[in-house]
Formats: structure tokens, sequence, C-alpha cells
């Protein structure tokens, strides 16, 4: 098992967010979380990274307890995070936004290949390399802010909403990326408001309702789910 996450509480001032959630990830895999807004969704992959404090609860990753790391060391353990809302930095370039993913790596052939993979993943980063990433539409951000969290070889990256805001064709664009960038051996933690295709994609997935575990299972089967279709997935059809 890759990472495990048992019995966390993750605390808002006096607001519980997570009621003390388990969950794993197989190396491989990806594996989707979803739920409402505020189900705690964003909060589970922040606490992963270490934006927010738990408050108990442990976060496995090989036999590293995570939860006990500030954020700047757990991206060492090459545990990456593309965050909701993109979050580019508009007044850098392209380049100098990929350069900011690579801050853990001194290694200027290990860097240089990975900006090469980004590029072949999304050559619309490369055309656009030297340009403001203010100036980039939505998709092309969005792109950027998975590219950046690719630069440091991630084992696993964990994906916030990459869908948001989209239009339908660049979602389809994006999750066609976020497959082959799992084939080529990144572990997934996907976050998604499309519950359709982010179970289309994962293997697995885990269904939050406020800040608890309520349901978990092969994307298949949540798929087929009455539950599911009927919260997530319009309809029981």
């Amino acid at each position: 098992m890759l990472l495990s996450i048992k019995n966390l509480r993750v605390n808002y001032g006096n607001v519980e967010a997570l009621h003390g959630i388990s969950l794993q990830v197989d190396a491989g895999e990806i594996v989707t979380i979803l739920g409402a807004n505020g189900a705690g969704k964003s909060t589970t992959l922040n606490a992963i990274s270490g934006l927010v404090h738990i408050t108990d609860g442990s976060i496995d990753f090989q036999g590293t307890a995570l939860h006990t790391l500030p954020a700047h060391e757990i991206v060492k353990f090459k545990i990456t995070q593309s965050p909701e809302g993109r979050r580019v930095f508009g007044t850098l370039t392209v380049e100098e936004n990929l350069m900011l993913g690579a801050f853990t790596s001194a290694n200027p052939e290990r860097i240089a290949a990975s900006k090469q993979w980004i590029f072949e993943l999304f050559p619309r980063l490369e055309e656009r390399r030297k340009q403001l990433a203010g100036t980039l539409s939505g998709g092309e951000q969005q792109m950027l802010a998975i590219g950046r969290a690719l630069m440091s070889n991630p084992k696993i990256l964990l994906l916030d909403e990459p869908s948001l805001g989209l239009a339908p064709i660049l979602v389809k664009s994006i999750f066609e990326t976020v497959k082959t960038i799992n084939k080529a051996g990144v572990t997934v933690i996907l976050v998604e408001q499309n519950a359709k295709a982010a179970l289309k994609l994962a293997h697995r997935g885990y269904v939050m309702e406020v800040g608890n575990i309520v349901l978990a299972d092969s994307a298949e089967n949540l798929l087929k789910n009455k539950q599911v279709q009927r919260a997530y997935l319009g309809g029981g059809h």
C-alpha cells in the first residue's frame, strides 16, 4: 500500500471538517473522491499535502508519518498537488511556473526530462512557454497547474477539481492526459465534481458527505450504484 489514512480529523476553528475518515491508495491507482461542495474532499487533499493541520489520526506514506511533517518536507517525498482554482503565478511565464514545480530537484537533466515530458503531454504549453501565465485561457492554466505538479516527478499526484470551469471538450482532453500520466506510473488521487467522468477514469472511489466517507467501492460499482446515480450522476438510469 502506498498511502494509508486512518481516523483523520481536521478542524477549522471550532468546526470539525473531517470526522475520522480512513482511506487507502495503492501504487498505480487512480482513486477518486466524490461528494458535494463542503463534503471535505479538498480538506482531505490539503491534509495529505500538509496544508492543513490535522487534529487526530494518521497519514502514512510507505512507512513515513506524513502528518508529522510540514508541507515543504512532504513535497520531497514526491507528493504534489494541482490545487483547485489552478493558482498559477500570473506574472511569471509558463516556463517559470514549471520551474517552480522543480524546486526540490537538484538534477538539471531530470528537470529537463520532466519539462520535455510535460511539453509532450501539453503541446500548448510548449507553444506558450515564454507567455505570462496570467494571459493563458482557463484550460491552458489548468494544463500548467498539472504540469507544474508533475515537474518534481511525483509518486502521487493530488488533483483538485481539474475540470472546474472548463468546456466539455477540454475536460475530455484533460482527463485523457490524466490517464496517460497514470499509465506512466504516477498514482493519482482525484477530487472532482464531474462524478461520471471521474468514475470512468478511476479504478476506485470514495464518496464523502459532510466530513465522513459513506461509500467506498470500485469505480465500476459506484457508477452502477443507485444512491450514487441519484446524488451525483443525474438520475437513476
